[in-house]
């Protein structure tokens, strides 16, 4: 039988153990996940405990709270707060989500708090997506192309039922929360475009206004960018933001196929 052992510096081992707050009134504990490229040691899973009292309901608040009064040298990134821009994506209680959109009461026993998977870690919880974010640029194409010109007094016209296809591609922030659940992307994440580009691909190939479907066909054409999709369906599952990746890869191919 095959026999697979981890890098020796990448092994998780036990980290410090914050005091919890005095008089807390409904105190929960934090493990998370902690590594600092500059001091040469081993990740660690920090664990803290707060007090949700305190903090309103989301993992964020907590995280902030830990931040703000316990221990300044963690780091994440976060902005809106709001599911909207997809920076505290991370992967929670074993799933990959935003943690301003999870709720802290919907997690049994402690909480354990680790960095998207199968991607370079910077610092603490956060990822390098410097990778999937070029790939999000010169294979998905975002923007309409086309060549005709627009009427010359208002933009290019759509029906309702033509707009009605864009619902659910345009509301993908690129938080990777997909691609990083997803074992073809684990596989084959320098060749495979993973969920998340490719349902920003599709975003442009189901719009009408655009002109190009031919030369965006031509971009996933390889047995590798798009064919890698098995239909595992991680990346529905975790969506935090409730899309279809999965199904936008599927109707890709069924283009591919109604233009040989």
């Amino acid at each position: 039988m095959a026999e697979f052992s981890l890098p020796a510096n990448s092994k998780v081992g036990a980290g410090k153990t914050y005091p919890p707050p005095a008089n807390a009134k409904n105190p929960r504990r934090f493990h998370i996940y902690r590594w600092n490229p500059d001091d040469g040691a081993n990740p660690r899973l920090d664990t803290y405990t707060v007090d949700l009292a305190d903090i309103a309901p989301m993992v964020l608040d907590a995280l902030n709270k830990i931040k703000n009064e316990v221990d300044t040298t963690l780091t994440f990134r976060r902005s809106c707060r709001e599911g909207i821009c997809g920076s505290c994506a991370m992967n929670i209680d074993g799933t990959n989500t935003l943690a301003c959109l999870k709720p802290i009461d919907e997690i049994t026993g402690d909480v354990k708090i680790y960095p998207l998977p199968h991607m370079p870690v910077v610092k603490d919880l956060v990822p390098d997506l410097s990778h999937v974010l070029r790939a999000s640029t010169s294979r998905s194409s975002p923007g309409s192309k086309a060549e005709s010109a627009p009427p010359p007094d208002r933009e290019r016209p759509q029906s309702e039922a033509e707009r009605a296809k864009l619902d659910g591609l345009w509301e993908c922030i690129l938080c990777f929360c997909c691609t990083t659940a997803c074992p073809s992307y684990w596989w084959n994440g320098e060749r495979y475009l993973g969920p998340a580009i490719l349902l920003q691909a599709y975003r442009w190939l189901a719009d009408s206004r655009d002109e190009k479907t031919g030369e965006r066909l031509d971009a996933l054409e390889d047995p590798f960018r798009l064919y890698r999709c098995h239909t595992i369906m991680n990346c529905t599952k975790t969506c935090p933001k409730g899309l279809n990746p999965a199904k936008a890869i599927a109707e890709i191919k069924k283009m591919m196929v109604q233009r040989r």
